[in-house]
């Protein structure tokens, strides 16, 4: 029995010695697998059931942030798994290439047909573009642009075409500013004397004022997608043919910016919005500020009237506001109502309620106002009360109303006008018994219950209301419609004629005779103004 036991133990003692000399992959419980990385094949023993990740790290591998991993590693290996690991890598690369400048055609009714002239030389941009570069294993396989600037805005090629209309030249009182094409242009003398005051083809017709004394033109630009603004305030001189626009630094201008009447010291006033993703792309801060402007253009000084605050029912949309002729009070005009403010003590005060108008849309009805030349009158649009059992909100009524300058209550001036119907008062004239005369024009619904969708007519009426006549255009023509009636009409300085938006065109009435002459055919036109 002693005999055989130590036999089987010199057995055993003969196994461990020849298994110890097999080398290192022979011990149980091991397997092995091949890593190829960085170019090369490594095996290595790893413990069975790892996983590739485990794999990797008893190889003592490091991965990247990018690496990819073949199998992946939350896979189990097994005898004899081939592990792939690629290497990726990214850098990012500046690339500054050419924006090529865009040409734009001008057509102008003042030089013969056929003429051309070149109004500005085209000039290349300059764009920076970043790219994200990919690479495996050294080799590149991928490049894609990540972010896109300008840094030089392309200025744009621009040739002026003749297109002179058959229109007779017509002699003008003061100076005519009118926006074509996205450029504002300036008729002085006659109608035939034209000349362009911006082309840079950006003007978006929210803002399109002459000064006073007609020396200098406010207007608004649209601004680049890449600003985040709707648009900005800008002068030019109308007196300085090398004149260049001044920035103002006043942005999102929707609904109200004007001069102040008085023209020393030179004011304007505007109100602002805040750009918004949700219709209708702004929400109103119902503000109003105040801008003194030196001779040379330059602001200097800056005001805030009324600061920003909810605006009302429909605060959202916005308030418009109107100069009187004094320079010192303004009408202010809500979906709810119509007030005044007086500069020198800031603060809105309500003068008319009325019951909003329910547009069903992203928009809101906002009624147009007029001072009267006596500066205490005030025209307006009223919502009038239902014709049936529709409700107050829902009225199609729309009536032009006066609140006297004693400060009774409002009067009507003509009924069932039309919402837009956007009063504008002629210059003053003194009678021999001191009395201010002046006449309001209005635009007048053919639908005055459908007034929403319905053409219009240029209108005119004594300040009392009395001897009211149809101006424009002639019987048996089409209405006017939509940009045409955005703005109200632009009165002469002599009061004489009237400067009308008639599709797309700009026309002038004669008050007396109320024949309309056309000044321009390209339908382009969106604004104009008219200022001694």
């Amino acid at each position: 029995m002693k005999r055989c036991f130590s036999a089987l133990v010199l057995s055993l003692s003969m196994m461990l010695a020849v298994t110890a000399c097999g080398g290192p992959t022979a011990t149980a419980g091991t397997i092995e697998v091949t890593i190829h990385v960085d170019g090369h094949n490594q095996s290595q023993a790893v413990a069975g059931g790892s996983t590739v990740q485990q794999a990797l790290q008893t190889a003592g591998v490091d991965l990247g942030e990018l690496d990819r991993v073949d199998p992946p590693g939350y896979t189990v290996v097994t005898d004899g798994t081939r592990i792939t690991v690629t290497r990726v890598s990214e850098r990012f690369e500046i690339e500054q290439v050419v924006v090529p400048f865009e040409r734009q055609t001008l057509k102008n009714e003042s030089l013969p047909t056929g003429e051309t002239r070149l109004i500005q030389a085209g000039v290349n941009g300059k764009e920076e573009i970043t790219y994200r570069v990919v690479e495996e294993e050294g080799v590149e396989v991928s490049r894609n642009p990540v972010k896109r600037q300008i840094i030089d805005q392309p200025q744009p090629e621009i040739v002026m075409v003749g297109a002179q209309a058959s229109y007779t030249p017509l002699q003008i009182d003061g100076k005519l500013a009118y926006l074509s094409g996205g450029n504002a242009w300036l008729m002085e003398k006659n109608t035939g004397n034209r000349r362009p005051l911006v082309v840079t083809g950006d003007l978006d017709g929210r803002v399109f004022r002459l000064s006073p004394e007609g020396g200098w033109l406010l207007f608004s630009r649209q601004a680049s997608k890449s600003s985040g603004d709707i648009n900005s305030l800008w002068i030019i001189s109308t007196r300085d043919p090398e004149a260049e626009p001044i920035d103002l630094e006043a942005h999102n201008v929707v609904h109200f910016a004007d001069w102040a009447p008085t023209a020393d010291p030179l004011m304007l006033a505007y109100s602002t919005v805040e750009p918004s993703p949700a219709a209708p792309g702004w929400q109103a801060n119902n503000d109003l500020d105040l801008l003194v402007i030196a001779s040379d253009g330059r602001v200097i000084k800056r005001t805030t009237l009324i600061g920003v605050n909810p605006g009302g029912q429909y605060g959202w949309w916005g308030t418009d506001f109107q100069w009187a002729s004094d320079g010192v009070h303004m009408a202010y005009a809500r979906a709810e109502g119509v007030g005044q403010i007086d500069i020198r003590q800031p603060a809105l005060d309500p003068l008319h309620d009325e019951v909003p108008f329910q547009t069903l849309g992203d928009w809101a009805w906002v009624p147009g106002v007029a001072w009267g030349q006596d500066n205490r009158t005030l025209y307006f649009v009223d919502h009038g009360a239902p014709l049936g059992i529709e409700s107050a909100a829902a009225s199609p009524v729309f009536n032009l109303m006066v609140l006297p300058a004693d400060g009774g209550s409002p009067l009507p001036l003509a009924e069932r006008t039309g919402m837009f119907s956007l009063p504008a008062v002629s210059p003053a004239t003194v009678l021999d018994t001191g009395e201010v005369a002046y006449s309001v024009a209005y635009y007048q619904a053919s639908s005055p219950l459908d007034s929403r969708d319905s053409s219009y007519r240029l209108m005119l009426l004594d300040r009392d209301g009395s001897n009211r006549r149809s101006l424009f255009p002639a019987e048996g023509q089409p209405g006017l419609k939509g940009d045409d009636i955005q703005q109200p009409a632009s009165w002469a300085p002599d009061g004489s004629q009237m400067a009308v938006l008639y599709q797309g065109n700009l026309w002038l009435v004669d008050v007396t005779s109320s024949q309309g002459q056309q000044l321009t055919g390209d339908g382009q036109t969106r604004a104009c103004d008219w200022k001694p």
